[in-house]
């Protein structure tokens, strides 16, 4: 049935793409080098991760679709983590990435609406005194986080007392939570339960801190791509194919966001 479900999303989209003639000035616009270059975030592994050595998710299904609908060839880039996709956004390395929606990410990155929201949660050791997301942000608490992630660049504009400690990436947070025997760990929701089911000892915090829109972007200044990327997305959402990928990929709880509020 999952394959089923995907392949009608495929479909969808592929009737409407058989339908447009693509314009050679937003090929230049979107892939200048000829080459569709999609940067993959393998710090999130609700939306890729390596699979016999290549990233495989529902980001590297849309970077896929994207690429046959352009007539184009496709180069996979794959990232550790969310914040060295943005830095990279300036030195001309991709030309699509997939990444959380944030104000400080978007002076670089001209952003899609949303395809799938996700959560930002709390861990904590199972003796811990804190039990609601309210109790965190207490003086002596330190929040392990993935540097340059989607819940470090808000926990950074909103935690006023509580110190966060970064990791080079999401994943490593979690070593750094439990060897440095940190008070909380900051994370995604699906790794962090994962986390905690596989690990004795820990316990999750009622609730989320964050919602997390994922969503595709492009360099600031590409205007053509940037508007035909919002439309992809939409279409995406609308045909089934996002929400095909999601359980092709075995990820069920994260929910393909609503469509677009019209401008």
């Amino acid at each position: 049935m999952r394959f089923l479900a995907f392949a009608a999303g495929l479909l969808a989209l592929a009737s409407v793409a058989s339908a447009q003639a693509v314009d050679p000035a937003l090929l230049r616009d979107i892939a200048p080098t000829g080459r569709l270059r999609a940067a993959i975030n393998l710090g999130n592994p609700v939306l890729a991760v390596r699979s016999a050595g290549e990233p495989s998710g529902v980001s590297v299904d849309l970077a896929r679709e994207l690429a046959r609908r352009l007539g184009l060839p496709l180069d996979l880039i794959p990232f550790d983590a969310a914040g060295t996709v943005t830095e990279a956004a300036g030195g001309n390395v991709w030309d699509v990435a997939f990444l959380a929606i944030d104000p400080k990410r978007a002076d670089q990155i001209d952003f899609t609406p949303p395809y799938v929201v996700i959560e930002g949660a709390y861990a904590v050791p199972v003796a811990s005194d804190l039990r609601e997301v309210a109790d965190i942000d207490r003086e002596g608490i330190r929040i392990a986080v993935g540097r340059g992630s989607a819940y470090d660049l808000y926990l950074s504009r909103t935690i006023r007392r509580a110190t966060l400690v970064r990791a080079p990436t999401s994943p490593e947070s979690l070593r750094l939570f439990t060897v440095d025997k940190l008070e909380v760990a900051a994370n995604v929701r699906q790794p962090l339960e994962r986390f905690v089911r596989e690990t004795p000892g820990y316990r999750m915090i009622p609730g989320r801190f964050m919602i997390i829109e994922q969503a595709m972007g492009s360099p600031r200044g590409r205007a053509l791509a940037s508007r035909y990327l919002a439309e992809f997305v939409e279409e995406a959402k609308a045909s089934g194919f996002v929400a095909a990928a999601l359980a092709r990929h075995s990820q069920p709880d994260a929910a393909v966001a609503a469509p677009a509020r019209p401008r």
